[in-house]
């Protein structure tokens, strides 16, 4: 009996928060495999959840690969390398205007942040709920490990989760607030020609301007348009590969790891977690209204009409987001192809929420 309770008796030092947390890992891994929701990133943050939350494991490891990667913000500098090497910013170039639908689509992070700060939570931690709407992982990441926030852990959780669910939640929030006649909009594509000379200068003066109007922005848009140079210069191409594929993936399994550490029972089973879960969800709500809202306004002052699906596109989610507004699209019109389009406004919301970023950094230090 005794040897019985020295093997077995931690399954009775259980509590129910630690009990739903393995329920929460357990979910996670479901997502990851059955769903193939982001699996690099949801199978190793749902593992980790579960072994965190054993009664009596140890957690240093765990701990000093947080400390190591997510402390000092060296994984999703890293991460971004091999982001900005996945990313072709030629249908942007193409079509410059493209950038407004980027930056139309951050307006669910300020109406997120102004919800957190009435709901009570306090300033630097509304900051980093509202980054949620980023629909940027590793911007996520950064912003509230900056603000060294107590609920990094359901930020993290949020921001991936609700950006593998991108298919799910965009499509009747675009029905809703688009007629069908809208829907059908064509748009021709007739990219113009984008110089090799162009496609290198683009990444080195989107980092001087950045930093220039966002400098806290600047190591985030830096290490992201870095990789894209990597891309584009030519003589990489090797290391290009690599920064996509290994690197990417390397960093995003050990980032999942990292994130789990801040998933024990005792900071993620709380009612602020719902809450934030809950607010996360409404800052991709109203970024994707407000990049729908901002296409119909153009609308009204363009002869040539642009499909307001495209807005959608605006949100950092990438290529998620271009692919559902691009589905959508041949739903109504089975020749009506979008993807460039929505590629191109994807494309300028992954800089847009990095600079979004840094403005929020800023304008909350001198709030503070």
């Amino acid at each position: 009996m005794e040897l019985f309770l020295d093997l077995f008796g931690n399954i009775l030092n259980f509590t129910w928060q630690e009990g739903l947390m393995l329920l929460v890992g357990g979910v996670l891994i479901y997502l990851a495999i059955r769903r193939g929701m982001e699996p690099a990133l949801l199978l190793p943050m749902g593992f980790g959840a579960i072994l965190v939350n054993l009664p009596h494991v140890n957690t240093g490891g765990i701990e000093a690969l947080f400390n190591a990667g997510i402390a000092n913000e060296l994984f999703p500098l890293l991460l971004f390398i091999g982001v900005g090497a996945m990313i072709d910013f030629g249908p942007l170039l193409s079509s410059p205007k493209m950038f407004l639908f980027g930056a139309a689509a951050q307006a669910g992070i300020f109406i997120t942040l102004a919800l957190a700060l009435a709901i009570g939570f306090p300033l630097v931690d509304a900051a980093s709920v509202a980054i949620i709407g980023a629909a940027d992982g590793p911007t996520s990441i950064y912003v509230a490990n900056y603000f060294g926030s107590q609920y990094q852990g359901a930020i993290m959780v949020a921001a991936y989760s609700y950006m593998a669910l991108v298919p799910i939640i965009q499509p009747p929030i675009i029905r809703a607030i688009t007629s069908r006649k809208e829907r059908q909009i064509r748009m021709e594509y007739a990219p113009a020609q984008v110089s090799r000379t162009v496609r290198i200068l683009f990444p080195i003066c989107v980092t001087i301007i950045a930093g220039a109007i966002a400098p806290k922005s600047a190591e985030l848009i830096g290490f992201l348009m870095f990789g894209n140079l990597i891309r584009e210069c030519g003589v990489l191409d090797s290391l290009s590969q690599s920064a996509q594929h290994e690197l990417a993936n390397l960093i995003t399994l050990v980032l999942g790891l990292s994130v789990a550490f801040k998933m024990k029972a005792e900071l993620f089973v709380t009612r602020e977690t719902l809450m934030i879960l809950a607010l996360g969800l409404v800052a991709f709500v109203f970024d994707t209204v407000g990049g729908v809202l901002f296409a119909k306004l153009l609308n009204l002052f363009s002869r040539r009409k642009v499909n307001p699906m495209i807005g959608a596109a605006g949100i950092s989610a990438f290529p998620m987001a271009s692919r559902v507004v691009h589905k959508l699209g041949l739903e109504e019109d089975p020749y009506n192809f979008l993807l460039m389009h929505a590629a191109g406004a994807n494309v300028s919301g992954q800089i847009a929420s990095v600079i979004a970023g840094g403005l929020l950094i800023t304008l909350v230090e001198r709030m503070l």
